[in-house]
């Protein structure tokens, strides 16, 4: 296998990659523009996020499987093109349905996409030097995606138009698609791999229905009738879809994936990280914009120092020390400073703090969150058997998509209960009601960053717990000279 080949490879793995995480993000500086354009209502409006969202995280462990299935080359560049299809369909969408279903469209594929290149990425390095490289640019791409997207939705809506945001994924999967074409070994199916179909339905039912509910719980409320019956819904069929895995021939999440103690603890901590890193990104845009008047493109101007702090910690850092250091000695320290970075966010005022709170709050968290990341997939995804890597690469990604939706739906009912909660005590005769809202907006964000900060505090313990590998795992397979390996490069 050619260096220059495989490093090749990276770049095509991260940049398609890299258009999956960014779309989760980049519409929502354009959601105002389009939804004007568009006539949407408040209340619809969410459903541009959440269809993505609900098809994306819903889909995960049956894209996953089928990655196994049909190929992580074959699967990778029919998500590719898929995803391009889409993005064309909801950038040219001539009314709101046709947007929603574009982006519920986006989402099945990006369930395709994501898990074939990050198990494609698993089995391409498997030596650890050049395995920690390469898992540090992914990790890299994966933490900054977010505010990359953010930054990319400012300038696209400010100087084209918002249907930019779309239409600039067609290019972007263009050229990953070409990439793969010219650089990725052709790697066939795994004879033994079988599709799960009560597996399927159990578990892609019930993370359906667990990432609508906690959509819907932020708009609608936790005691919501709907809510509560989804949330209900979703337990019981992942409780059947546990059982059913446990007696199935081949199961569609193998046991020996979530039985390993290192990626449990990798899968749980991605879980709660999520949780409070998704709100987080959400709460300082409306911040930026909605408080201190800042238009698209400087907010997402804001957001450059903690993708360049995202950056360092997975290349510099973890890259560096992850073949000498056990995992946990930089998953807990990584969390250990970015929950200090949301602390120092939630102590902002109305009054601009953005030199003074924000930046050196977003610093901290850029660093320790990508380093910490970088190290979770790298334990997710190492020393599981080929066959199954798709299903750990699935589990990983799902642990993200649940994480976020939870931490968007919670965060945001813990801010408006804030927010309300404290116009009320501090309504009255005389009080500029302008002030007033600001006031309580800015409260309503404290408060929910400080219960994310909380959330960080968790994975810390969970990881500091649970992870005791002495060095990051070795991939099955390492070292192994074959005529012709299985999915990697030739």
């Amino acid at each position: 296998m050619a260096d220059n080949r495989r490093w090749w490879a990276l770049v095509v793995i991260a940049l398609a990659q890299l258009m999956v995480v960014l779309d989760m993000t980049i519409v929502n500086i354009a959601l105002p523009s389009a939804q004007a354009d568009l006539n949407m209502s408040d209340a619809n409006r969410q459903w541009v996020i959440t269809a993505y969202t609900l098809a994306f995280g819903g889909l995960l462990l049956l894209g996953g499987r089928i990655s196994d299935l049909a190929g992580r080359k074959t699967t990778f560049m029919i998500g590719l093109l898929g995803f391009a299809g889409a993005s064309a369909l909801g950038g040219a969408a001539t009314g709101q349905g046709m947007l929603f279903g574009a982006r519920a469209l986006q989402g099945v594929f990006a369930a395709l996409l994501a898990p074939a290149a990050l198990s494609l990425l698993a089995t391409t390095f498997t030596e650890p030097k050049e395995r920690a490289k390469a898992f540090g640019v992914f990790g890299a791409i994966v933490g900054a995606g977010a505010a990359i997207g953010l930054l990319a939705g400012g300038l696209l809506t400010e100087y084209l138009d918002w249907r930019w945001c779309l239409y600039v994924n067609v290019p972007i999967a263009l050229v990953a698609f070409a990439g793969a074409w010219a650089i990725l070994a052709p790697g066939g199916r795994h004879p033994d791999a079988h599709l799960d179909v009560p597996g399927a339905l159990l578990g892609s039912g019930g993370m359906l229905a667990l990432v609508y509910g906690f959509s819907e719980a932020a708009s609608r409320g936790w005691d919501d009738g709907l809510v509560v019956t989804l949330l209900v819904a979703g337990v019981v069929l992942l409780a059947a879809f546990g059982v059913w895995q446990a007696r199935a021939r081949v199961p569609l999440l193998p046991m020996s994936v979530i039985k390993d103690r290192q990626r449990v603890g990798a899968f749980l901590t991605v879980l709660f990280v999520t949780v409070g890193m998704f709100g987080v990104f959400l709460f300082l845009t409306y911040y930026l914009q909605g408080v201190l008047g800042w238009s698209p493109l400087k907010t997402g101007l804001a957001y450059l120092p903690m993708t360049a702090a995202m950056i360092v910690g997975s290349t510099q850092i973890a890259a560096r020390l992850l073949s000498r250091v056990p995992p946990r000695t930089l998953i807990v320290p990584g969390l250990l400073v970015a929950a200090g970075g949301l602390a120092i966010i939630a102590q902002v005022g109305v009054e601009p703090a953005y030199v003074s709170h924000v930046l050196p709050g977003m610093l901290m968290l850029g660093l320790g969150m990508s380093t910490a990341m970088m190290t979770s997939i790298s334990l997710a995804t190492g020393s599981v058997a080929p066959r199954d890597s798709g299903a750990a690469s699935a589990t990983f990604n799902t642990a993200q998509q649940v994480g976020g939706s939870i931490g968007t739906a919670l965060l945001n009912t813990i801010a408006a209960s804030a927010t309300a909660t404290y116009l009320t005590a501090h309504a009255g005769p005389g009080v500029d009601k302008r002030l007033l809202q600001a006031e309580a907006t800015v409260h309503g964000f404290n408060v929910a960053t400080w219960w994310a900060f909380g959330a960080l505090l968790l994975a810390a313990l969970i990881a500091g717990v649970v992870v005791n590998a002495e060095r990051a795992p070795t991939p099955q397979g390492a070292g192994e000279r074959t005529p012709e390996p299985v999915d990697t490069l030739g």
